[in-house]
């Protein structure tokens, strides 16, 4: 499959190569370099347009929620084919089977991509593309999710991607396969109501993946840790959870947290936050408080942050609990905008949370109290989780518009930007002077 790559058409002069100070730059799995959202560029934009502070368009097949990563001068994503997926499921509530006419309103998301599955490789200086690698087929669209909803990750040397039909695979930075495996077919089939879409946690030289599901299984939930050189099974743990019915399932990302220098790894869903031996899986403890009434429908999003030792952790919409490493509850949010999708960022001062509705509010990270909001930010849902970078919050709405926001404790809006105004799910990216935005149908470099 080849695409015609676009660029703006004032800029295309200036392009030039990525500057060699730069070079290094890194965001290599979703949430950046430490994972919680915060990027370490000082120089970035704040106000932009198509014709504008671009300085280039890359089209993309379809859209898709997962973020791009980046290692030096290379971006990676995750993207279904051109073309239509197969319905969602015989749901008679969300299937596409129940309601034929389902696609036809679907309005800006009405290119949620062909059934095969793929991994690309774009050049940071010119958004061309390097290479693409088949993961699998059979993506279905899941209503906001289809089965490149996962986020890849790199180490500079590999990269692992793993697709929503439970394909786990590894390829060296030229495109070549490493390994690859099926999860599904392993430890059985997944049974999520919205399809899978957690990204993998990459430690050391294992790959972590969770699988926290129950709605379409009776099978357990699950964490196992792949050797990240060869795929094979270092250890895999059942997590045990009495939540129901929907409850069970969680779309939400590992974290790390370190103690007295030994890392945990932190699993946020189906009605608890646990902590587990990185080395064997094992879990060390757990805290409830999730689902603090037992709902049926308390399936999680937003995915647990983890900032100077402290673990933040949202749920469906509130309470938003802060713990300190062993489950103690440190404070909870159940204020009434908390979010839901968004997964919040902090840089330890302050917690900035984005609600589905685009109403903004800051928390004071050690005691939870408010210090602003909730404020308007954007007309629209937000699907996409903010950044903090260079003293600014940069939160995309399913529009593909930017509100950039003053980080600190005076609420600010600082620009408001559009875009193309496509479905867009993916967070933004943050690396050197350049930012990345991935909309329903193209990746932007800001600069």
């Amino acid at each position: 499959m080849k695409f015609a790559w676009v660029r703006v058409a004032s800029l295309v002069l200036a392009f030039s190569s990525i500057p060699a100070e730069e070079a290094d730059a890194r965001w290599p799995q979703w949430r950046g370099p430490h994972a919680n959202g915060i990027a370490a560029a000082t120089e970035l934009q704040t106000t932009w347009s198509r014709g504008n502070n671009v300085k280039w368009i890359a089209p993309l097949p379809a859209w898709a929620g997962s973020t791009p990563v980046v290692w030096g001068k290379r971006i990676f994503l995750v993207s279904p084919s051109a073309g239509k997926p197969k319905s969602e499921s015989n749901d008679p509530e969300t299937g596409d089977d129940a309601r034929p006419d389902r696609r036809a309103t679907l309005g800006p998301r009405s290119n949620p991509g062909g059934s095969e599955l793929m991994l690309l490789a774009l050049s940071r200086e010119d958004g061309a593309v390097l290479w693409q690698r088949e993961l699998d087929s059979g993506n279905r669209l899941h209503r906001k999710d289809n089965e490149a909803s996962p986020s890849p990750v790199t180490d500079g040397r590999h990269v692992w991607a793993v697709t929503g039909t439970g394909v786990v695979s590894a390829f060296d930075m030229d495109g070549d396969k490493v390994w690859s495996r099926d999860l599904q077919e392993a430890f059985g089939p997944f049974g999520l109501k919205f399809g899978y879409s957690s990204s993998p946690l990459l430690h050391d030289d294992v790959l972590i993946v969770q699988v926290l599901h129950g709605t379409n299984t009776d099978d357990p939930s699950y964490i196992v840790a792949l050797d990240a050189h060869t795929g094979e099974t270092r250890w895999r743990h059942e997590r045990e959870t009495d939540a129901l019915a929907e409850s069970p399932d969680a779309y939400t990302t590992p974290a790390l947290l370190k103690v007295d220098g030994k890392s945990q790894v932190i699993i946020s869903g189906a009605d608890y936050v646990t902590a587990h031996d990185v080395k064997t899986g094992a879990e060390l403890w757990r805290a409830a408080g999730l689902n603090p009434e037992k709902r049926k429908n308390y399936r999680v999003v937003g995915s647990p942050v983890v900032v100077d030792g402290v673990i933040y952790a949202p749920t469906r919409q509130r309470p938003l609990l802060a713990l300190r490493p062993g489950g103690e509850l440190l404070w909870k949010f159940e204020g009434s905008a908390a979010p839901d999708v968004p997964t919040p960022v902090s840089d330890g001062k302050y917690v900035y949370m984005i609600d589905d509705k685009g109403l903004a509010s800051c928390l004071d990270a050690k005691t939870g109290k408010t210090v602003w909001g909730p404020e308007r930010t954007t007309v629209g849902t937000v699907s996409a989780s903010p950044i903090l970078a260079a003293g600014k919050i940069y939160i995309v709405n399913e529009n593909a518009v930017t509100t950039v926001l003053k980080a600190g404790p005076e609420f600010g809006i600082l620009a408001t930007n559009e875009l193309d105004g496509s479905y867009t799910l993916s967070s933004p990216v943050a690396v050197g002077s350049q930012l990345l935005i991935r909309t329903g149908t193209h990746l932007y470099c800001i600069e």
